[in-house]
C-alpha cells in the first residue's frame, strides 16, 4: 500500500524546492493536498511521480514541479480571485484555495467536474466553485479576476480572456510554439499588458488555445 504522506513530502522535497520554489505558502499547501484523490484510481500509483498523470484519453495533469514554479509566478495573495482554466479534477483549484479568496475553476470534461467536486467536498474546500464549460471563454459573470491560471500549453490567448483581467492582474501560462514550450505571464495594464518570460516548459495545447490555421494554395 501507498504511504501518500510520505510521498507527498518526497514530491515537494525532490522536484518542488530543487525548481528553486521558495514561497512557503504554496509549499505548505502542495504539502496539505492529497494529489492521489484528484488523479483516477488507476493513477493514483504514480499521483507524485515526476511525470504528466494522465487524466483522461485526451488530458493530463501537468508534473508538479512545473505546476509549481507556474503557480509561483502568479503572485497570488490572500485576498485574490482567481479564474482556475482547465484543472482537471481540481488539484490547481484546492491548492490555490489554501492561498487567495476564492477559485472560480472552468473544465470542459464533464466526467473529470464531478469527480473533482466530489472530491473538493469530501475535503470541505468550500471557496473553490468547479464548473463545466469552455477554458477559453472563462467567466466574465464572475470577473474581473487578479489571477488567469492556465493547466496547461496555448498557442493564443484570446482578447476576451485578458478582458476579464483586472488591472494589474496577471494569466499565466505555458505558451507553445512547436516542439518548443515558455512559461510566460500576461499583466494587464490601464492601456494594454505587457508579457514576460518566465522559464521553459511545454505541455499539450488545450482545446480552444490553438493558433487559426492558414492555408497555402
Amino acid at each position: 500500500m501507498n504511504d501518500f504522506t510520505a510521498e507527498r513530502h518526497a514530491m515537494v522535497d525532490c522536484q518542488v524546492r530543487p525548481s528553486d520554489v521558495t514561497n512557503y505558502a504554496i509549499i505548505d499547501s502542495m504539502l496539505w493536498v492529497p494529489r492521489e484523490r484528484f488523479v483516477p484510481k488507476s493513477q493514483k500509483p504514480v499521483a507524485y511521480s515526476e511525470a504528466e498523470i494522465r487524466l483522461s484519453d485526451a488530458r493530463t495533469m501537468m508534473p508538479a514541479r512545473t505546476f509549481a514554479k507556474m503557480l509561483e509566478q502568479t503572485g497570488v495573495g490572500p485576498d485574490d480571485l482567481v479564474l482556475d482554466l482547465a484543472p482537471g479534477c481540481g488539484y490547481s483549484s484546492a491548492v490555490f484555495s489554501r492561498l487567495c479568496a476564492a477559485v472560480v475553476a472552468i473544465e470542459p470534461d464533464a466526467g473529470l467536474v464531478k469527480a473533482g467536486a466530489e472530491t473538493l467536498e469530501a475535503l470541505e474546500i468550500d471557496n473553490v466553485v468547479l464548473t463545466e464549460g469552455n477554458p477559453a471563454e472563462g467567466d466574465a459573470a464572475h470577473g474581473p479576476f487578479d489571477v488567469i491560471f492556465v493547466n496547461g500549453g496555448v498557442e493564443t490567448i484570446p482578447d476576451s480572456l485578458i478582458d476579464q483581467l483586472k488591472v494589474g492582474g496577471r494569466l499565466v501560462a505555458i505558451f507553445i510554439d512547436g516542439a518548443l514550450g515558455q512559461c510566460r505571464v500576461m499583466v494587464r495594464t490601464e492601456a494594454a499588458r505587457s508579457t514576460r518570460y518566465a522559464f521553459d516548459a511545454w505541455a499539450p495545447v488545450l482545446q480552444g488555445f490553438e493558433k487559426e490555421r492558414s492555408f497555402a494554395f
